[in-house]
């Protein structure tokens, strides 16, 4: 080491700065990979799947002779040819790889055909005849619930006497509504990728959220072990919940017919049957009674939520968890009575979507203070201000966890101020007077979301970080790019550490060969655990390389600084590269791995009860609409966001997960529609019939600023999750809408479901 001439400051963090996402450039030049634009090797096979045209049947034979004649069909793949075990290695065993004896939904999986190219696969599938014998079908909750069908047991959560409140309110009101589900909609579809190798291994290419579940899964299909079976994912083109588990399916399925052929196999997709196979966020129904003052103060509460589940359990039992677990919202309950129900309907297996239930839980406690609101004649805003949870005696959730890094006072009461809405509430009411046909709406409803797996052992993380002789920097980690920036906070938290710039550090592909058992991407974890791990392991090779330099210069590790590209100790200077070549000259090891696990969390899944969370990040939306009364119509007119991120790691990533988390769930619950006919056919089925929000959907007035305060809890970079909580401020807009219905009845009282499409407004219009 030289003497510098002087010690470099340290200039702004590599951390807490926009900067684009990793791979803009690429995406936008073409030249950012998906599993679908990798080269097939020599020898390729493609499959197509043989879908069930029957919701609920006994099947009696299959004539596939016309498809094996077809051009270019190589094989047809059933039950038979599992060399493992024919049930998934989900955590609940109910669902089979293929069907076996029976169907339990329309375009459940009953083999894939095998062919030399995609069409000549899909045409083949569609040419087995699968001849099944009809049985009874349950289609909706309300028979779900009448004969007992369930996935799973019921669960109840209690807390105080609500029987005993809402005898002693003052006032009480009763209601019932449904909420749909929603498709994922995703980009890029769903598709694997299996490739055969030497010695019965196995490597597979999977768009998935979960490499460690597809790892298993595909392991368990095939009777072979764990470490034989290699799963990659560099980035998926969207995600949202619907590749977390039923990629899996996909992955084994293409898995299953490498094995027969003794070929590599892909395995996509296309729109309309991506929509037929895969399940969707959980509808759900809901019934409530509860209690309250003259200012509408919560006085006793009694809630019935019941979720479709689909065929199998999938992740029903955690997805319906957390609606209990969010069904208070931002709001102190008392004395509350829960009933929850996982219906088995003989439609898609629903699955995880963004915000895992928290959604579905949040909507019904939202609707029920508008209700109370228009009972009294108060506004709502007003009402939910009065049951937010207080830093004193109302401050313990319904299932035992303390909320203690409350802002949802101060939070809802800037965004009050800063979108004006007292005078724009005034504003309305004053044109609803004096317009007949277009009425207006206005809604703040905030969101307290809580971070982290509920089921405690998910909630860890490990990651490798290596540095090569030249200086540069690679990290992998077991969480998966969605398109929601992880890779690149992860790059920015190693850049950081070492005090490099940001093109110096590369985030890699997830491969369960370099980080075993992890974790899903999900629950909004992926930067919580995957940049904490990161950083663990960059901190190693920094405490290595300081100690090395320490020796040296005869000072404390502490002394060295790592910052500017260069290294400096008391009386010497170097730049990043020198050092690193003499280390490794010196064999100082230049790699470690990383480990994280979440502190304070705990639950205890028979009482529903504990800390499952590590803290709440929290978040208001104030929408205004218009609605034609005429039509049904609705459009929104302005959005006001004020959001919780703690320290933001990626201010632009993060308005980002903002901006398309508010719009997706605003679609929810304005314009995506599922629809299963009477024999249990999903009508909607294509971007013809199911429609996402547009551009033309999005306000001109869409603002969304971000909560300046760090996160308490010790997090990377002080920041919090911001994947799922935004997605819940869309139930503003529902709420609007709602407010919009409710100014055309003299009551203020609205029955109306969701989603809010124009035909559901319209019947909410009409006289009771």
């Amino acid at each position: 080491m030289n003497a510098p001439d002087k010690i470099p400051g340290i200039l702004q963090p590599v951390a807490g700065v926009s900067r684009p996402h990793e791979s803009a450039a690429a995406q936008v030049a073409g030249g950012a990979n998906y599993v679908d634009d990798i080269p097939e090797i020599k020898g390729t096979l493609f499959a197509a799947p043989v879908l069930s045209t029957v919701a609920h049947g006994r099947i009696k034979g299959i004539d596939d002779s016309v498809a094996r004649g077809m051009p270019g069909v190589r094989d047809i793949v059933y039950t038979r040819d599992i060399p493992g075990d024919p049930i998934l290695a989900t955590y609940v065993h109910d669902e089979p790889v293929f069907a076996i004896d029976k169907v339990e939904f329309i375009g459940q999986v009953i083999g894939v055909v095998v062919a030399d190219t995609v069409m000549q696969a899909r045409r083949a599938a569609r040419k087995v005849k699968v001849d099944i014998e009809e049985l009874p079908a349950v289609l909706t909750v309300q028979e779900a619930l009448k004969a007992e069908s369930y996935v799973l047991p019921p669960v109840f959560m209690q807390r105080g006497d609500a029987a005993k409140a809402l005898k002693g309110a003052k006032h009480t009101l009763s209601g019932a509504f449904e909420v749909n589900g929603q498709e994922h909609f995703y980009l890029e579809g769903q598709v694997a990728y299996a490739l055969p190798l030497e010695q019965n291994q196995w490597w597979v290419y999977s768009s998935t959220q979960h490499p460690g579940e597809i790892q298993h899964w595909v392991a368990h299909a095939l009777g072979v072990e764990s470490h034989a079976v290699t799963v990659e994912c560099r980035r998926m083109g969207g995600g949202f919940g619907g590749k977390e588990t039923q990629s899996g399916h996909i992955a084994v399925w293409a898995s299953i017919a490498a094995h027969k052929t003794r070929r590599p196999v892909k395995l996509r997709l296309d729109r309309d049957d991506d929509f037929m196979v895969t399940g969707k966020r959980h509808p759900f129904a809901y019934e409530y009674t509860v209690g309250f003052d003259d200012h509408g103060v919560l006085q006793g509460l009694k809630l019935m939520l019941a979720a479709n589940c689909g065929f199998s359990a999938d992740l029903s039992g955690p997805v319906a968890d957390r609606a209990v677990f969010h069904v208070d919202n931002a709001y102190y309950l008392a004395d509350v009575d829960i009933a929850s129900y996982r219906c088995k309907t003989h439609t898609q297996s629903h699955t995880a979507f963004r915000g895992f239930g928290g959604p579905q839980g949040v909507i019904l406690i939202e609707a029920i203070l508008s209700d109370i609101a228009r009972k009294l004649g108060l506004d709502p805003h007003d009402v939910r201000m009065r049951n937010l949870y207080d830093k004193k005696d109302r401050s313990v959730t319904h299932y035992g966890m303390p909320v203690t890094d409350n802002i949802l006072d101060p939070l809802m009461s800037r965004l009050e101020k800063t979108s004006n809405y007292r005078k724009r509430r005034a504003a309305i009411a004053k044109w609803n007077a004096g317009n007949p046909v277009i009425k207006r709406g206005i809604s703040i409803t905030p969101v307290k979301f809580g971070i982290s797996f509920t089921a405690t052992f998910f909630n860890q993380a490990g990651a490798l970080v290596h540095v090569y002789t030249d200086g540069s920097v690679q990290v992998n980690h077991g969480g998966t790019e969605m398109g929601q920036g992880l890779n690149t906070k992860v790059a920015q938290i190693v850049a950081d550490e070492f005090g490099l710039p940001f093109h110096r550090v590369l985030s890699t592909a997830s491969d369960t060969s370099k980080v075993p058992n992890a974790s899903a991407t999900a629950a909004s974890s992926g930067t919580d655990l995957n940049g904490k791990a990161a950083q663990n392991a960059a901190q190693q090779v920094r405490a290595r390389l300081a100690e090395y330099v320490a020796d040296k210069q005869k000072c404390k590790p502490e002394q060295v600084i790592f910052a500017n590209g260069q290294v400096s100790a008391p009386g010497a200077l170097m730049s990043w590269e020198q050092l690193i070549d003499d280390a490794y000259h010196a064999r100082i090891q230049l790699w470690s791995d990383g480990f994280y696990k979440t502190p304070k969390i705990f639950y205890d899944q028979k009482t529903l009860s504990g800390t499952p969370f590590y803290y709440f990040a929290y978040g208001a939306a104030c929408s205004e609409v218009a609605i034609d009364t005429l039509t049904g119509e609705s459009r929104v007119l302005k959005v006001d966001i004020l959001h919780d991120v703690g320290t933001s790691i990626n201010p632009a990533l993060d308005i980002g997960q903002v901006e398309g988390a508010f719009v997706q769930g605003m679609g929810w619950l304005t314009t995506e529609q599922l629809v299963w006919n009477a024999k249990g056919y999903l009508s909607t089925h294509a971007p013809s019939t199911y429609k996402i929000p547009a551009t033309g959907d999005i306000p001109d007035h869409f603002k969304v600023d971000l909560w300046p305060e760090p996160n308490p809890e010790d997090t990377i970079f002080r920041s919090k999750a911001v994947g799922e909580p935004p997605f819940m401020l869309g139930i503003s807009v529902w709420e609007a809408i709602r407010d919009a219905v409710a100014a055309t009845r003299k009551d203020g009282a609205v029955q109306m479901n969701g989603p809010a499409t124009a035909e559901v407004v319209l019947n909410a219009l009409k006289p009771a």
